[in-house]
């Protein structure tokens, strides 16, 4: 009697229970969160346009001011190929203390989306995909959510940030800037709006300091 053929299982990289939700950006960006992380304050953005990362505080940059964003995650077990369908990709690493990993914006809950850190606490690479950044910058209010970002993530040891797709305007003039720069869009209505500023303001009212 012949000898049994024992097949290997090859892992794949299908995602797990993914998600799609509205998502609402302010001041330029929404956030990625781990409740037992740092909370995400004035981080750079500068090295990929797209996202930041400190530890398990992460900002993702919109190009509207304040309004929706379509958001979809993806969390893998290990390393999806990147979608080229889209305008801007980057990579970054994150550590999530409390195996959870949530997309919310800085006032509101939790957005209803599955956890990026799909296999418990520790190092993940997260891969942030985005595309209409163009259309409604520095805009607050629109109709309808025109821009769309899709996060995929996997457990990988940490690396630095990566852009791998660089096309949209909005990309181009965040990665010009230095870390402390404020990046400013003038309007004929709105000649006194400076986003740093805004920011500075909305993170001091996270920590009850409204002096």
């Amino acid at each position: 009697m012949g000898a049994a053929v024992t097949r290997a299982v090859t892992p794949t990289a299908e995602p797990a229970r993914t998600g799609t939700a509205l998502v609402h950006a302010e001041y330029h960006l929404f956030q990625i969160t781990d409740p037992q992380g740092p909370a995400a304050d004035d981080l750079d953005a500068s090295h990929t346009g797209l996202v930041s990362a400190d530890g398990g505080a992460i900002e993702v940059n919109t190009g509207i001011h304040t309004g929706d964003v379509h958001v979809t995650v993806e969390p893998h077990a290990q390393r999806p190929d990147p979608d080229s369908g889209w305008e801007e990709i980057a990579e970054i690493s994150c550590n999530s203390l409390s195996g959870e990993l949530l997309v919310t914006s800085f006032m509101d809950d939790p957005a209803d989306l599955p956890s990026l850190a799909s296999q418990g606490p520790g190092w993940y690479r997260l891969r942030v995909h985005a595309r209409s950044r163009d259309r409604v910058v520095d805009q607050t209010t629109v109709d309808e959510a025109v821009e769309s970002y899709l996060i995929q993530s996997w457990p990988a040891a940490r690396q630095d940030a990566l852009l791998l797709k660089a096309t949209d305007a909005y990309g181009a003039q965040v990665r010009a800037q230095q870390a402390d720069d404020t990046i400013v869009i003038d309007h004929e209505d709105s000649l006194d709006t400076q986003t740093g500023r805004e920011r500075d303001i909305l993170h001091r009212a996270e920590r009850g300091d409204y002096s």
